[in-house]
Parts: structure tokens; C-alpha cells; sequence
């Protein structure tokens, strides 16, 4: 190989191009440490998984690996700012990555895992830490949300981390990069992205509601051009489910660590584009809006309101998210 030009990359994992047999690659290093074996195992899966795709592809081509130094090699690929409208395109890219398997590919990856009964505890024990009172029969719709959750099953090819910064925008359509957490679940779950506020990333974003739209339509359009199927799967529950986990509320160093929702009344914290809190308040809304009219979630959505109502009224000074993505994600 030739000289190495450093990318910029998380702290997980050492990313650098280089020269190969005259071309220009794409070398990423998975750094020792916890779950390093794992992340570069489902990494090379996901990528050959995703390979499958093509016209256009949705994943750069995985060219050779080094189990031995959890190294992967991949195309170089010429990326561009994104458009206005992005969030349209990768939707679309997103449903047909989703689309890349089907039931005999079970057991290839990890299946998608959701809330737990302890993230409902959680939610709940937020709630009352904000004095808002819990409607009767609250406790029971979240118990069963976590169950439908719990017993979505599907054989998507789940990203894991579909976040503006992980989508590579390029002339000839856009790639998605970095499958360590790649998992086998229902694309419902990752569309929901669209929604809540993309809940696993530093980008935070709302876009506005006729684009949000357009994207969600192109979702749908593209699995059922795929798939020759309806997107399974409920939505809303997806959303409700990423609202309840306070795990993703923080950057990935700090999940699976501690209570970040009991965290949020005594002390708020910046990830990226917004704060704690302020993704918070945003999801509340977005599910209250989404769980109305529901008959089996009415407790949890006036829940939501009167939640994001006292968060308002706590600190008035919580933004919006921001509608747009910011400059180099």
C-alpha cells in the first residue's frame, strides 16, 4: 500500500486512504478494546449484505478484510455536499438497504433489540420526578408497547446507526458507511428515524414537515418497488420506542451505563446539534401527534403532552431541533 491520508472517524476505529494496485482505497481499523471483535464481525457482514444491492448500490464495495487486524478495505468513493432535499434520497437508499435481505439470512447478524421493562420504569419515574401525573392505565400501554416491540421479529438489513455523517452523498447516489452495529429487525424501526429526531446521532435533526413527508413517501415507494410488499410494521409504535430509551439520548461511549432519563431533571447535557432535554421535549411531541386517536396508547400520548408542557414551563429556553443538517455531517 502507499502513503496514508488519516479520515476523520470515531474513537472506535482508525480509517485512512491509501493507494492499492494504483487505486485509491478506503483502509478502517477497528481499535482493540471492548466489543471491537464483534463491531468488525458484523461490520464485514453487513457490508457483503448489503453488496447485494446494486442500480445504484447502497453500500461501498468491500474489496478484501484482515481478520486477524480487523481491517477492512473498501472503495474510495468521491463524496459532495448534500442537497436541500437529501433527506428524500436517503430514505429511499435506506428501504432498499432494508429490502437487501429476506428470511433465509436469519441468524447472519444480531436481531434488533428494543425497550426493555426497565426503560418503561424509567420513562414513568421521569415522569413523576417532573410532577406530572401518569394516567390510569399508562403503565399497562407501555408495558404492551414493549411487548409488540419485544415481538416485531422481520430480517431487514438494519444499519444500525443510519445517521447524516454515516450516509456518503455521491454522484452516482448515496452509500451508507459504518455498519458496526448492523443488525437483522423491521425497517419500521429505522424509519422512525425520519421522525423522532434520529435518536442514535450526534446530527440531531426536524426536517419540516412537507419534506418529512416527501421522505417517508419515498421510503414506502422504494420498499414496495423491492419488496412487492407494504412496509410492515408499525410506526408509530417505533417511535414510542425510541422515545422511552434513554440510552438514546447520549453518544454511544456512554449507553448501557447508566439512567439518562433520571439524569435529565437535575442536569442537561450537549451531543452534537442539540441537548438532552431539548431532543427529549422533541420526540414527546412528535409521539403525542402520532399516538392520538390511538385507543391503546391515549394514556401515553396525553402523558407526552402534559410532559413536554412541564418541560417548557421548567426551562423555557429549549429550542427546536434544527431543521437542517449541519455543515461537514
Amino acid at each position: 500500500m502507499g502513503p496514508r491520508r488519516r479520515l476523520v472517524s470515531s474513537p472506535r476505529s482508525r480509517v485512512w486512504t491509501t493507494k492499492m494496485d494504483g487505486a485509491t482505497v478506503v483502509v478502517k481499523q477497528l481499535v482493540e478494546g471492548p466489543g471491537a471483535r464483534e463491531r468488525y464481525e458484523r461490520e464485514v457482514t453487513g457490508l457483503r449484505l448489503a453488496g447485494r444491492v446494486a442500480d445504484p448500490p447502497v453500500a461501498p464495495r468491500l474489496l478484501t478484510t484482515d481478520h486477524a487486524e480487523r481491517l477492512l478495505v473498501l472503495e474510495h468513493l468521491p463524496g459532495h455536499r448534500p442537497a436541500a432535499d437529501w433527506i428524500v434520497h436517503y430514505a429511499a437508499a435506506l428501504a432498499r438497504l432494508h429490502a437487501a435481505t429476506t428470511a433465509r439470512d436469519s441468524g447472519a447478524l444480531p436481531a434488533w433489540s428494543g425497550p426493555t421493562t426497565g426503560d418503561v420504569r424509567s420513562f414513568l419515574a421521569l415522569a413523576a420526578s417532573l410532577d406530572v401525573p401518569v394516567p390510569p392505565g399508562t403503565p399497562g400501554e407501555l408495558d404492551a408497547l414493549a411487548d409488540r416491540l419485544g415481538r416485531l421479529g422481520g430480517h431487514s438489513l438494519l444499519h444500525g446507526d443510519p445517521c447524516p455523517g454515516n450516509d456518503l452523498h455521491t454522484p452516482d447516489g448515496l452509500r451508507f458507511i459504518d455498519f458496526e452495529q448492523a443488525s437483522l429487525g423491521s425497517g419500521v424501526t429505522e424509519l422512525a428515524y425520519l421522525h423522532i429526531g434520529f435518536p442514535t446521532c450526534w446530527c440531531s435533526t426536524a426536517p419540516p414537515e412537507p419534506l418529512l413527508a416527501r421522505a417517508e413517501h419515498a421510503y414506502r415507494t422504494a420498499w414496495h418497488t423491492a419488496t412487492g410488499e407494504p412496509v410492515p410494521g408499525d410506526l408509530t409504535d417505533a417511535c414510542a420506542g425510541w422515545l422511552i430509551r434513554g440510552d438514546a439520548l447520549v453518544q454511544r461511549a456512554h449507553r448501557d451505563t447508566t439512567d439518562h432519563l433520571a439524569r435529565l431533571p437535575n442536569k442537561d447535557w450537549k451531543w452534537g446539534t442539540a441537548g438532552g432535554r431539548q431532543r427529549l421535549a422533541h420526540r414527546l411531541g412528535v409521539v403525542a401527534r402520532m399516538a392520538a386517536g390511538r385507543a391503546d396508547l391515549r394514556g401515553m400520548a396525553l402523558l407526552c403532552t402534559t410532559m413536554r408542557r412541564r418541560m417548557l414551563e421548567l426551562w423555557p429556553k429549549l429550542r427546536p431541533l434544527p431543521a437542517e443538517r449541519p455543515p461537514g455531517a
